[in-house]
């Protein structure tokens, strides 16, 4: 039985290329993951504020903000226990004053998954031999481009987005899509908006399934996995931002973010059979740009409790960051503070170094 359970889930795994040619709602997900911790810390409410090579990410307008010349970003966490794991790496360039380039790769995957689709030979006899492993990858590379425009405080940018998705052998896709984003800052008050998938974005799946496996397929009753096309509906998050200042070092920030997803009803606070509207809060508290406490709540969710009644739940996240001279900032978060929701925590860690110049030493 346990043989058999093993199989079934490898099964259900791979069918996902069928099954998502129907689904488009989350289709690419991994793309909302977030990156950096400080942006998690904030309940990922960056797309008014940011202004560092984050900013491919979150909104490539961004980039035109950037305060330094050559920047790069690293982050790693882990998920559902450690065994799925999330990196990122972001490059970005300031071409001149009004323009900057940006380069974002993602890499999402569970490793290590058995294939225990040939454990037993058609004999019955069971050999553990015939094991082998696989991993399933979800990647992307986004080329990102910011520039001031001739409105003081206004930007704009674009997202040009590969992606590719591959579970072992058996499956894999490629995609791409365009996301343009916008900023505005006047005084102390920050404006964004997003644009994501405006094209919509299109993952192409095929199957190359080996006729051992397709065996195995049929004599357990599954269908086998087809080719198909996926499309990801585009997406908006309006953003606001207020920037505060108390005395020479101390400041504060907030922003919040509303997410608008144009794929049907959500289990979201506000939600139409055409739109949904999804909020989420972040404050942050800094000291001479050293150091920051930052706070975010978001992740709102309509549930009901045993007994019937409708409940609101939410996920709470808490951030610190440090910036050494500024160059080096040291970024941590801590995800779903206190269990408000059902999604576990996580402790995230990011770095980002940021230079005007590389010094070369004289020969």
């Amino acid at each position: 039985m346990k043989t058999k359970r093993h199989i079934c889930i490898l099964v259900l795994f791979l069918s996902v290329t069928e099954f998502i040619s129907a689904q488009t709602k989350y289709n690419n997900d991994f793309l909302n993951l977030g990156v950096g911790a400080k942006g998690l810390g904030l309940a990922n409410t960056q797309v008014a504020i940011v202004n560092d090579v984050t900013s491919s990410y979150w909104n490539p307008a961004g980039l035109a903000n950037m305060e330094k010349k050559y920047e790069m970003a690293l982050m790693h966490s882990s998920y559902f226990a450690g065994i799925a794991n999330y990196d990122y790496l972001g490059l970005a360039y300031k071409i001149d004053s009004v323009q900057s380039v940006g380069f974002t790769l993602l890499r999402f995957g569970v490793d290590g998954i058995p294939n225990t689709t040939q454990l037993i030979d058609n004999q019955g006899n069971i050999n553990y031999d015939r094991i082998t492993y696989f991993s399933a990858v979800d990647w992307a590379a986004l080329f990102s481009y910011g520039r001031l425009l001739p409105v003081e405080g206004l930007s704009i940018g674009g997202n040009f987005k590969l992606i590719r998705r591959k579970i072992g052998s058996f499956a894999n896709a490629w995609g791409f899509g365009l996301d343009a984003g916008l900023q505005y800052h006047i005084k102390k008050w920050a404006f964004g908006l997003t644009a994501y998938d405006i094209t919509s974005t299109f993952n192409a799946w095929s199957s190359h399934l080996a006729d051992s496996t397709k065996d195995v397929f049929i004599r357990t009753g599954n269908e086998l996995p087809d080719n198909g096309l996926v499309v990801t509906i585009p997406r908006l998050t309006l953003a606001f931002g207020r920037h505060f200042d108390f005395g020479k070092k101390f400041t504060a920030m907030t922003t919040l973010d509303i997410d608008c997803p144009f794929d049907g009803k959500r289990n979201s606070l506000l939600s139409t059979k055409v739109i949904s509207f999804e909020p989420h809060l972040g404050v942050e508290f800094g000291y001479d740009d050293i150091v920051n406490l930052r706070a975010g709540i978001g992740n709102f969710q309509k549930e009901k409790n045993i007994d019937g009644k409708k409940t609101v739940s939410c996920q709470i996240n808490i951030g610190l960051g440090f910036t050494i001279k500024r160059i080096l900032t040291i970024d941590y978060a801590l995800t779903d503070l206190g269990d408000l929701s059902v999604a576990l925590y996580s402790h995230v860690f990011s770095l980002k170094l940021a230079l005007n110049q590389f010094k070369r030493n004289k020969s």
